[in-house]
């Protein structure tokens, strides 16, 4: 069982969901700009704000939008489905449209006394420097050139202005950087330099004058130094340049106050993200044409509209539950922690908590199976321990469950004339009370078909009490069961439901079960079975106890067929099937939800519903939705009692 009250559970748990993990463009982006965001903002025509997340992982932004190698096109998900989208283009649209501008000077702490030397002007030690220097160190910048820059003098002026080269180095003079031009620094200097300052971080773009360097801190062989840049690698990545600085930087703080260098260093730089986003129904869509002077303000905002917001949501766009909460498993499951470790005061998520259905869908459809039902299944459990569980939510389902298992209900007997029995038919309490002709009729042709002997066993099978966390009464009910399965003999047990097949499966593994639908699909139907006519295609709604039961659901299939139907599959059905509305005793605990979980259901298709769980065809019949019980279909109409489609 998870444990849901201790920081350790709660982790694991956070971390199967992955949808506040980064989209694969600021994965691998070195500096991990947050272009999803930034596009959202340009989509919008809000070029200020999409500037403001750029410029917060960028520091030389014109520069870099101009320059930049964007891994992140490569990543980019919407490449997919038509072309990626043009990543650099925007950001270099989002700096011209701020053009006649200032930008804000980003914030500096106080300063701290040590001095930081950076060695190299190219973007990998301006990266370095901007970022030491607004921690409030004093950093001097030794270039061995009469400029700053390094490679980027290289790039065509047409690319790179060389007015936005001096924009963005103004910002060094606001930093108050001293800047050292024409000065290099030979193997003798650079050891002065070590002995002078706190930290050097060496970023001159010589590959030739590369020491060994870490590749997790940048650490260069000595106390005190640090390299990277262009010098660890053969081709120019700019934005990898500016990494490189960036994580030095990191490096350097820490080692002046004396804290780990690699502790809690992963993701730095580029990575592999866990988002998976669902391209299911994403038409593919060419790039907006990029002209030589790139793309002006509505062009952009064009292409902005192209991108997908990567994210994950996959239960929630399948669960009525998680979506009517407004959020997603990663929030909830903190929501449930918090409510179940309060000492004092009210708990606001006991409600949510016995709101869900706990029928495994989004767990079927999460990329790690996260399963939200067993959280909340377990959570109710706590709740019940601790004596903090509202009598009132599954008052009802928990009476209902005691009058099953009492002596107006229970029987256990062998068949008729008989004193043992091969089998047992377990009709459960649901079915029972709904069509109790039909278990009748199901009772007469198992006799019929089977051998050694076919005993009846009606009560509950304890998935009330099961829902509701209490353990208790589950256990009360299991021994009641397994009291009159001894009585019987052990035999094999023939379940009509699928809940009850369930729970016997997960709590009594030491009996043997035996789904009553492969059985009449393997002893055939009654002569008299033909269906009722009318339709030609039905939908089959796969109750939710049966994910995972893969005959099971198949057998379905192949009755609903010998009765002469074609078969409309759901949108969802088989393991992806969805509850409908009882599950996990939801109806009890917010009915309003359960409502819209039928009717979002049943609006599904306009064909009529096929079911094979006696609640499920009342739920939807309730609703007016034309719905059989198979049992209907195989034995007719006769034997439900009167109840309508």
């Amino acid at each position: 069982m998870m444990n849901l009250m201790s920081q350790k559970g709660l982790r694991e748990l956070e971390a199967q969901c992955i949808q506040e993990e980064a989209p694969p463009c600021q994965a691998t982006c070195p500096l991990h700009v947050d272009v999803r965001a930034m596009l959202a903002a340009m989509s919008q025509d809000d070029f200020e704000g999409a500037l403001s997340v750029y410029a917060k992982s960028v520091p030389f932004a014109a520069i870099l939008s101009r320059v930049c190698d964007e891994p992140c096109r490569g990543a980019c998900t919407r490449g997919q489905v038509g072309d990626p989208l043009a990543i650099r283009a925007l950001e270099q649209a989002a700096v011209d449209a701020a053009a006649d501008k200032t930008r804000p000077v980003a914030k500096t702490l106080p300063a701290r006394g040590q001095r930081i030397a950076v060695v190299g002007g190219g973007l990998s030690g301006l990266t370095a420097v901007h970022d030491l220097a607004r921690k409030g160190y004093a950093v001097t910048l030794f270039e061995a050139a009469d400029c700053l820059g390094g490679r980027i003098w290289a790039v065509p002026a047409d690319t790179l202005p060389r007015q936005l080269i001096a924009q963005d180095l103004a910002l060094l003079a606001a930093l108050r950087v001293e800047v050292r031009l024409e000065t290099a620094v030979s193997p003798t200097d650079l050891d002065n330099l070590c002995q002078a300052y706190d930290a050097v971080y060496l970023a001159t773009g010589q590959a030739n004058a590369a020491p060994t360097v870490d590749p997790l801190t940048y650490a260069a062989g000595r106390p005190g130094l640090f390299a990277g840049g262009s010098l660890l690698r053969q081709s120019w990545s700019p934005v990898t340049s500016m990494s490189d600085g960036r994580r030095a930087a990191v490096s350097i703080d820490r080692h002046v106050k004396n804290v780990s260098l690699s502790a809690a260093r992963q993701n730095e730089g580029a990575y592999d993200t866990g988002l998976v986003t669902n391209l299911a129904g994403i038409a593919p869509l060419d790039a907006v044409p990029l002209p030589a002077a790139g793309y002006s303000r509505a062009s952009a905002a064009a292409e902005a509209r192209r991108c997908i917001q990567c994210q994950c949501l996959e239960c929630v766009k399948v669960c009525e539950y998680l979506e009517a909460y407004g959020g997603y498993p990663r929030q909830y499951v903190r929501t449930v922690y918090n409510n179940l470790s309060i000492v004092m005061g009210e708990r606001h998520a006991n409600q949510f908590i016995n709101s869900c259905a706990t029928c495994g869908l989004c767990a079927a459809v999460c990329p790690t199976g996260l399963d939200m039902g067993a959280v909340c299944k377990t959570a109710r459990g706590v709740m019940v321990t601790q004596g903090r569980m509202p009598p009132s939510a599954h008052d009802f389902a928990l009476r209902d469950m005691a009058f099953s298992n009492g002596e107006q209900f229970a029987l256990v007997r062998h068949q008729p004339g008989m004193d043992t029995s091969a089998y047992v038919f377990f009709p459960g309490c649901q079915l029972a009370g709904s069509a109790p002709g039909q278990v009748t009729a199901v009772y007469d042709y198992l006799q019929a078909h089977l051998s050694g002997g076919v005993g009846l066993l009606l009560g509950c099978c304890g998935a009330p009490a099961d829902w509701a966390g209490r353990a208790d009464l589950l256990g009360e009910a299991l021994a009641q069961f397994r009291a009159g399965y001894e009585t019987l003999g052990r035999p094999k047990v023939v379940l009509a439901c699928a809940s009850c097949f369930q729970v016997f499966k997960a709590q009594l593994p030491e009996v043997e079960l035996v789904s009553l639908w492969p059985l009449l699909a393997a002893h055939g139907l009654p002569e008299t079975a033909h269906g009722l006519g009318g339709a030609d295609a039905v939908a089959i709604h796969d109750p939710c106890t049966t994910r995972g039961e893969t005959a099971v659901q198949a057998s379905v299939r192949q009755i609903v067929g010998r009765l002469g139907y074609d078969v409309a599959e759901l949108p969802r059905s088989r393991e992806t099937t969805t509850c409908c509305g009882f599950g996990g005793l939801m109806v009890y605990a917010n009915r309003d939800l359960a409502k819209k979980v039928v009717q979002r259901r049943i609006a599904e298709s306009a064909a009529d519903y096929v079911t094979y769980c006696a609640v499920c065809r009342d739920y939807f019949a309730a609703q007016g939705k034309p719905t059989r019980h198979l049992l209907d279909l195989i034995f007719g109409a006769g034997h439900d009692g009167g109840r309508g489609p």
